[in-house]
């Protein structure tokens, strides 16, 4: 066992929640689900696993992750959502961690799928991230969506073996639900922050960002799912947008 919390916040994970609990076994004896609001079997589902369940309101991403972090037993913690499985190599690699550095952080590999299409290039190729930290230097900023981790000036990023496994969506449908939401919560970011949306980003932004994602960044080589990836973002750009100017207007 490794002196590292995981720490997990979840809302109707049920169909995934069970596979990425199951790849934590043998890692640490303290896994903290953070469930806010399912409506589905997730909460059932935890419970067949050694977990400290705990329910809460959503906040935004940020401030509800520094909640469900603020439980965590050791101030190691390695954050994953319910649908981040870790590989077997990637937990060989945490249990052999010293984790003595309290200004050390460690970035992960991920590989994203799109149904069981594993997406090499474009928007989610080569995609990683810093998800193990140590609470008392390091922890989630307040931003309602797309939260971070600042870094306190000398952290050292490491790298680690392995990858976590990530669901994106199980079809097309779900990542279109998935994309419309952060477009509406990005906009209202936005707005919060003072920032335009110009007839360049709603009319533009959109082709833009399908041709860097399809053609610069490759997605084509993922077939017809790199497609879908891409005509996704460029239509979450352009909703993004789109109600970013509405809100401006009111």
């Amino acid at each position: 066992m490794q002196s590292l919390s995981v720490v997990i916040v979840c809302k109707n994970e049920a169909d995934i929640i069970g596979e990425t609990l199951k790849s934590l076994l043998g890692l640490t004896d303290d896994i903290i689900v953070y469930d806010n609001g399912s409506t589905d079997a997730t909460r059932e589902r935890a419970k067949q696993f050694n977990i400290h369940l705990y329910t809460g309101p959503w906040e935004g991403f940020g401030k509800t992750k520094r909640t469900a972090t603020a439980l965590a037993k050791y101030d190691w913690v390695l954050s994953l959502d319910a649908d981040e499985v870790i590989d077997e190599t990637l937990k060989q690699s945490l249990l052999q961690l010293p984790l003595q550095k309290e200004k050390e952080v460690f970035e992960i590999k991920f590989k994203n799928f799109l149904g069981d299409k594993y997406l090499k290039h474009g928007e989610w190729g080569g995609d990683k991230h810093i998800r193990l930290f140590n609470r008392t230097l390091v922890n989630w900023d307040d931003a309602p969506v797309h939260e971070k981790l600042p870094l306190p000036e000398g952290t050292a990023i490491k790298k680690l073996a392995g990858y976590v496994l990530h669901q994106t969506a199980k079809d097309s449908k779900e990542y279109a639900l998935k994309m419309m939401n952060y477009a509406m919560l990005n906009a209202e970011k936005y707005h919060q922050q003072g920032k335009q949306a110009t007839w360049f980003k709603i009319r533009m932004a959109p082709g833009f960002t399908f041709f860097n994602y399809y053609i610069l960044h490759a997605g084509f080589l993922d077939g017809h799912a790199g497609y879908v990836c891409a005509k996704m973002t460029a239509y979450y750009t352009f909703l993004k947008y789109t109600r970013l100017k509405e809100l401006t207007a009111k």
